[in-house]
């Protein structure tokens, strides 16, 4: 009976001692992704020194954008409100005449995804974005995406897709879409395009 417990509790530290080691990896692998880390209004140079992904310096005077010289993930760093993005190909940061970040828009992806991969991408923003306060607005309109199959319906249809807006008290606004797009890599599968726009906010509730 006593090598029965041994073996037992030797199985379940050696359980434990992997799950801790895949936890370390994911966690390693997450913080080796290059990565833009920024806040709406605060000076760019700001954000190039705290990013692991390099960008171009602002230009004064001008009102313009850069994309960082890799694929990056944002990390939005607000206290309250953060979130992280998965990396992305497409991602461009705005900046004023004053050299502060204006905005960000980016595909959160570094190719066109399939549905099922899609949605992950979508309901898992989604979810940060509850989980740290943000609230959907125009939900009558525009309401959340959800994994249903009129919104799987509406996604495939062409000719709509769908929009999302979120806001973070009277500070931020995101605005997500996905849309199908023609990926001629992939001439027989469906694939879509998220895009997300991060700003102060621009519409109303």
């Amino acid at each position: 009976m006593n090598l029965l417990k041994r073996v037992g509790w030797r199985r379940g530290a050696l359980a434990l001692a992997v799950a801790t080691l895949l936890i370390v990896v994911a966690t390693q692998t997450l913080s080796d992704e290059p990565e833009i880390a920024l806040l709406i209004g605060e000076p760019w140079e700001n954000m190039r020194k705290r990013s692991t992904a390099a960008i171009d310096p602002a230009i004064a005077g001008h009102f313009w954008g850069r994309l960082p010289k890799s694929d990056a993930r944002l990390r939005f760093i607000d206290p309250q409100y953060g979130f992280i993005t998965p990396l992305a190909r497409y991602f461009t940061v705005t900046f004023n005449r004053d050299e502060s970040i204006n905005g960000v828009n980016m595909s959160p992806q570094i190719e066109p995804l399939l549905l099922d991969d899609t949605l992950k991408v979508v309901l898992d923003l989604q979810e940060q974005w509850r989980t740290a306060g943000w609230v959907p607005i125009r939900v009558e309109k525009d309401p959340p995406f959800a994994d249903t199959p009129l919104w799987r319906a509406q996604l495939r249809d062409e000719n709509k897709g769908g929009t999302s807006y979120w806001h973070a008290g009277d500070k931020y606004q995101v605005m997500l879409v996905v849309n199908r797009f023609l990926d001629y890599r992939h001439p027989t599968e469906e694939r879509y395009l998220i895009k997300l726009s991060l700003a102060t906010p621009w519409t109303n509730p």
